[in-house]
Parts: C-alpha cells; structure tokens; sequence
C-alpha cells in the first residue's frame, strides 16, 4: 500500500472513529443507555480515563504519554518493516488509526469516549478505535503465529535436506 493510500486510510477511520463520539457525546450522553440488541449489545455513555476495564483510571497522563509512545513504536515498526507484507501493513495501519482516534479523545476531553457494551457477558464498555486496535492486534498475532510455524517447517525441511546432502556424501565417499 503506497504512503499516501495508507494516509488517506488511517485519516478516513479517524474520522469515522471521531464522528461517531461526536454523535455519541450529542446524543447518547444525555440519555445515558440505550438498547440496541436486547441481551446482546447495548449503547452506554462512559467517560474512561483510565485503560481496559478503567484500569489506571488516576493516571491519565501517564497513559497519553504510554499511548503516544506504543504508537510511535508502531509508525516506526511499519515504516522500517523489512517483510513488506500487505496484511502486516493492513494491521498495522488498523492500530495506529485506533490508537490515533483514543489518543485525540485523551489530549481534547481528558478521558476516552466508550459506548458499546456487550451484554451477553461481563465486559468492558469499548468503542471503534478499540475494535481497530483488537482487529489489527489479533489479524497481526495469528499472522505471526502461522510465520513462524512455517518457518519452522522450512527449517525442519533444511535441516532435512542437509542431512540426506550429508548421509548422501558420507556412502558416496565409501564407495
């Protein structure tokens, strides 16, 4: 993916991820709940200053900065990365727009705007620059984990071969 796509990409989920607070701020705020699949999902308005599940909720700061940080780490992994691989770019890109969109929210209000609440089971309150960040994390882990496994195999497959050049050498020296 060129630069300027990656941009534009990164630029349209920030934007999507801040017109929905926008929205949520205007017109869930007041109400504060509201059902939108009964027993699976509602909306609720929560001001969250801390990380998953409030945690760290006195040190806001700390977490803007970490934030900022983790991000830069993420620019930087992208932008130097050797593999060049769509779905690394693809996952990455993810990240650093849900990372953008909550780190707005932590320097302009002080705290994260969160709305959606499952509620088939005990979870925390999440929003879209969330699920960006899980989705890349998550799409990025199992793209790993099956690299490596492959690269074990090819390895195990070297190594294979290697010894067959070896035991190959060893009879036709004997010969």
């Amino acid at each position: 993916m060129s630069i300027i796509l990656s941009i534009i990409f990164v630029l349209t989920l920030v934007g999507i991820d801040q017109i929905i607070k926008y929205f949520v701020i205007e017109y869930l705020k007041p109400v504060g709940v509201v059902e939108f699949i009964e027993g699976f999902i509602r909306f609720r308005y929560v001001e969250n200053t801390g990380a998953v599940f409030g945690s760290f909720s006195t040190h806001t700061a700390l977490l803007t900065v970490i934030s900022i940080i983790l991000l830069g780490v993420t620019v930087y992994f992208l932008v130097s990365q050797k593999n060049k691989s769509r779905l690394v770019t693809f996952t990455l890109l993810l990240m650093i727009a849900g990372g953008i969109g909550n780190i707005i929210d932590r320097i302009r209000l002080h705290y994260v705007v969160d709305y959606i609440e499952p509620t088939f089971i005990n979870f925390a309150v999440f929003n879209f620059a969330d699920c960006l960040i899980t989705v890349g994390a998550f799409v990025l882990m199992i793209y790993l984990i099956v690299d490596i496994i492959k690269d074990s195999k090819n390895s195990k497959s070297v190594n294979e071969n290697e010894f067959l050049k070896e035991e190959t050498v060893e009879i036709n020296e004997a010969d």
